[in-house]
């Protein structure tokens, strides 16, 4: 998708652009949770989540990753996946921090709503920490918090998450 009068384009991914990903979020990802996550917690669920081996997995397990390029830049992406009959699930949307407050996550939101759409969901979901600064932005998107979980990802630590979901 390129966007019209713009240098803006979102683009699939693939296992080829695992480097783009992991880039955003070495970035991304410390100026997020950097004073919600320990740094050991942050840096194990970096390793956990965005490894090459659990990004391709995450690709073979119907992931769709799109990214955001401006002009040759990859300057965010999302993954998002059908999940069943009627639901569809963002798992991940991030931005270069320069990047946030710009319109950009708007548009990459707009676009996983779009292809949720398309992939026949009834409903968005996604989950986001509770101290996330992002809440309030998926909440004026029009999402609603509708469950409270504290998911046990190995070590001893936990995604401490709202369930948020958006009718399409």
């Amino acid at each position: 998708m390129v966007l019209p009068n713009s240098t803006i384009k979102i683009q699939p991914a693939t296992s080829k652009d695992i480097a783009h990903i992991q880039h955003i979020v070495s970035i991304s990802w410390p100026a997020t949770y950097g004073d919600i996550l320990s740094p050991e917690q942050l840096n194990y669920m970096i390793d956990l989540i965005y490894s090459d081996a659990a990004l391709i997995n995450q690709f073979n397990q119907g992931h769709h990753f799109y990214i955001l390029w401006e002009q040759q830049t990859a300057m965010g992406f999302i993954d998002i996946q059908t999940l069943n009959d009627t639901d569809c699930k963002l798992h991940k949307i991030y931005l270069l921090p320069d990047h946030q407050g710009k319109g950009y996550g708007k548009i990459l939101l707009n676009f996983a709503i779009e292809k949720a759409r398309q992939m026949g969901g009834k409903a968005l979901k996604l989950n986001v920490n509770r101290y996330n600064k992002a809440l309030g932005f998926y909440q004026r998107m029009g999402f609603k918090t509708i469950l409270e979980v504290d998911i046990p990802i190995g070590q001893g630590y936990y995604m401490n998450d709202y369930v948020m979901t958006l009718p399409l």
